[in-house]
């Protein structure tokens, strides 16, 4: 053992004995590390620059001034070379540094190399593993390079963190004072005036079991008995999103409610004839023509988002919760709607199989599934292709999951996304 590497793990072992021991469990010669040398020098690994290689205290400046400043506490996910952590421990305002470790391997080969004694023995520092806690805390900086290197064991935190840096860029879509959103909403308000209040479903069903059906690929298996239960007389409300309808009609399935939020919806989606009796619910930006032609009952509401701000001071409606899929509303009818037990359908935030949905091609919902680039552990600890926004859907109904714990949730499926607050049923999912 080095000199450099003893006096890094003695500072580490006086104060966080654990860490120390996984760290010296890594097996560093697994990391592909290679020397980058320019003005300075930094490592590389898998051909991802840990840091700039000509000036990384600079580099480290310019990431610590992106964080709020006179911040007391603050996380660093990712250790780098080391000096973001250096660089926030010279601010007189800050009392607790967490740096939370990535890739475990990568920070052992770090400590081989470089003195870290200096900021590890800093009592603001609170050294631990990513994969230590549930939730991402903040204010954070995370470091680039590691989100891309991050180790299995942190990868749900790494989804959440880059769920988190692309939430600004996200929401521009649903801007206040964008245009496009003020004339859909303009078009539907008529429809709006004159429809239901989905509040007014709210305890409607209070005590009773619920199932909520999305379009993933595992709803496929599950399509012939859902008919069967569908026919029973003691059976559960169903629930389903826009994109599922089609699929459960030409199963002879007549959903009590269709949840319905996405302005692209077209009659494809969802096809007006023979839906009387079926409630829609939907939230106001939609076609106001799709809308119109539905034959069932209607009820409108809002979301917390910004984007209705204005209109529900004139037309005051009930609120869903909005997560970026309209599965979130779905699921939050079910939960206002008094079901103590939700059964999902379809859930799978991934490409299961190969496909991308049930009773839709390839494309048609969505990007292609050769395309995805991202994974997710299923429900028997196995990687599943899947993409960046459906993994943010997945973190935001997991936190919301959290949020109810008087709701018992239940999962059909181990083909898609382990959903964090699910059991799995064991009437409808096989070991």
């Amino acid at each position: 053992m080095s000199e450099i590497l003893q006096r890094n793990l003695a500072a580490i072992e006086r104060r966080w004995p654990d860490v120390a021991r996984r760290l010296l469990a890594e097996n560093t010669d697994a990391v592909p590390a290679q020397l980058l040398e320019g003005q300075g020098s930094t490592l590389s690994v898998n051909g991802v620059q840990l840091t700039s290689r000509h000036d990384r205290v600079a580099e480290a400046r310019v990431q610590a001034d992106s964080l709020p400043p006179g911040s007391p506490h603050v996380h660093v996910y990712g250790t780098g070379l080391g000096d973001l952590p250096r660089v926030l421990l010279a601010t007189d305002t800050l009392q607790t540094l967490h740096v939370h470790i990535l890739n475990g391997a990568l920070f052992a080969l770090v400590l081989q190399l470089l003195e870290h004694d200096d900021w590890l023995s800093d009592p603001r520092v609170a050294l631990l593993y990513a994969d230590a806690a549930a939730e991402i805390r903040l204010p954070f900086f995370a470091l680039p390079a590691e989100l891309v290197l991050a180790d299995d064991s942190s990868a749900r935190i790494r989804d959440r963190l880059v769920s988190e840096v692309h939430v600004r860029f996200t929401n521009q879509d649903f801007a206040p004072d964008n245009p496009e959103n003020a004339q859909r909403l303009e078009q539907g308000r008529a429809l709006l005036l004159n429809d239901a209040d989905v509040a007014d479903l709210f305890g409607s069903q209070r005590g009773r079991d619920v199932f909520v059906i999305a379009t993933g690929p595992s709803l496929q298996q599950h399509l012939p008995r859902l008919t069967q239960v569908f026919q029973t007389a003691e059976r559960p409300v169903f629930i389903c999103v826009d994109t599922a309808y089609v699929s459960l009609r030409q199963h002879g399935i007549k959903p009590d409610l269709v949840v319905s939020i996405d302005h692209r919806i077209a009659p494809r989606h969802l096809p007006p004839d023979d839906s009387d009796g079926i409630a829609l619910v939907y939230l106001p930006g939609q076609d106001a023509d799709v809308l119109k032609a539905w034959q069932g009952p209607r009820y409108g509401g809002y979301s917390s988002s910004p984007i209705y701000s204005v209109i529900r001071e004139t037309i005051p409606r009930g609120s869903l919760h909005m997560g970026g899929s309209v599965i979130h509303p779905a699921v939050d009818l079910a939960v206002k709607m008094g079901a103590p037990r939700i059964t999902l359908f379809g859930a799978d935030f991934a490409f299961p199989g190969g496909k991308t949905h049930t009773g839709w091609g390839d494309g048609h919902l969505g990007p292609n599934v050769d395309i995805a680039r991202h994974w997710v552990l299923d429900g028997r600890g196995d990687k599943v292709k899947t993409q960046l926004n459906f993994r943010s859907y997945l973190i935001e109904l997991e936190r919301y999951i959290a949020l109810h714990p008087e709701v018992l949730f239940l999962n059909t499926s181990r083909d898609g996304a382990l959903i964090a607050g699910t059991d799995f049923d064991p009437n409808w999912t096989p070991a």
